[in-house]
């Protein structure tokens, strides 16, 4: 009988192990397949030219390929996100850890959740119906297609991974950390203020990162209300004009380019950047948590 749950249990870790090596076996291969396509790109332009270039003419005569617009593209368009979505992300969470009772918690949990699941292409309709025609009426703009509408369906869209993480890490915070600070003579407000956010700040902190990474790889919403001009923005009145991001220009033109020309390659490259990007901060958020994480008894 003994022996018969060490096989099992020498299956299950066998089998578990296989799994996790396949998964970084097919990862492996998608670098090999992603870089090595847009690896060919360089045979004709170089690296340094690709990065500064400040214009993307692909179908020009010579084509352009340059990434400095799609790249400035995407980072408006995020860091608006970031300034809509931290605020009220982190200001949720509280709310829903610290504030609310238990009764309005647990109906805006599952809320949040439902949020989270929506496709991408449903907030996009929702950009394209109610937000954009509002944004060009309420700023008198040509077109409401702006980076600025990118950024608050980016932003809406990055609310529920930020809210859930920050509101798990604001969850774990010991009780007796929080009563302590109070028996001390501390206001609600300051337990929360100085004692309770500073001690999740790891978890909140990995859900900053993780909604920044959202929003740099969503594709479908902002292909369809950022008007997708590849053209340089400025700052800050490139947020209320049309941009065109870096997932947006994959989306829309690998459909149409010749298999194996420049302009091929070129997306490939787009989208070695786009994996470096993600996997920088990916491994930011994980650092952020080992560095910053809160210890019982430290």
């Amino acid at each position: 009988m003994r022996m018969d749950g060490k096989f099992k249990e020498h299956a299950i870790e066998t089998v578990l192990l296989s799994t996790s090596a396949v998964t970084v076996v097919i990862l492996f291969l998608i670098c090999i397949f992603l870089f090595g396509e847009g690896a060919a790109l360089f045979n004709e332009i170089s690296f340094f030219d690709f990065l500064s270039g400040k214009f993307w003419y692909p179908t020009s005569e010579p084509p352009q390929f340059g990434l400095l617009p799609l790249f400035l593209g995407t980072l408006i368009v995020t860091v608006g996100a970031i300034c809509i979505s931290v605020p009220l992300g982190v200001a949720s969470a509280i709310f829903i850890s610290e504030i609310a009772s238990a009764k309005v918690a647990g109906m805006l949990k599952p809320f949040i959740e439902i949020l989270a699941g929506v496709p991408s292409v449903v907030y996009g309709f929702f950009g394209l119906v109610v937000i954009i025609p509002n944004l060009q009426k309420l700023l008198n703009l040509p077109t409401g297609q702006t980076a600025l509408a990118g950024s608050i369906m980016l932003g809406i869209m990055a609310l529920p991974t930020i809210i859930s993480i920050s509101e798990d890490a604001i969850s774990a915070v010991p009780s007796f950390i929080k009563e302590g600070s109070l028996a001390l003579g501390a206001t609600r407000w300051q337990t929360i203020h100085r004692v309770t956010v500073p001690a999740a700040l790891s978890g909140i902190s990995a859900a900053v990162m993780l909604g920044i990474g959202r929003a740099i790889g969503e594709t479908m919403t902002v292909m369809m209300v950022t008007g997708n001009t590849a053209i340089i923005p400025g700052f800050p009145d490139g947020f209320l004009a049309p941009v065109r991001t870096m997932t947006a220009t994959i989306a829309l033109e690998m459909g149409e380019v010749p298999q194996g020309s420049d302009h091929y390659h070129a997306l490939f490259v787009i989208g070695a950047m786009l994996f470096v990007i993600t996997l920088l901060i990916n491994l930011i958020a994980e650092s952020i948590k080992r560095r910053y994480m809160f210890k019982v008894g430290s």
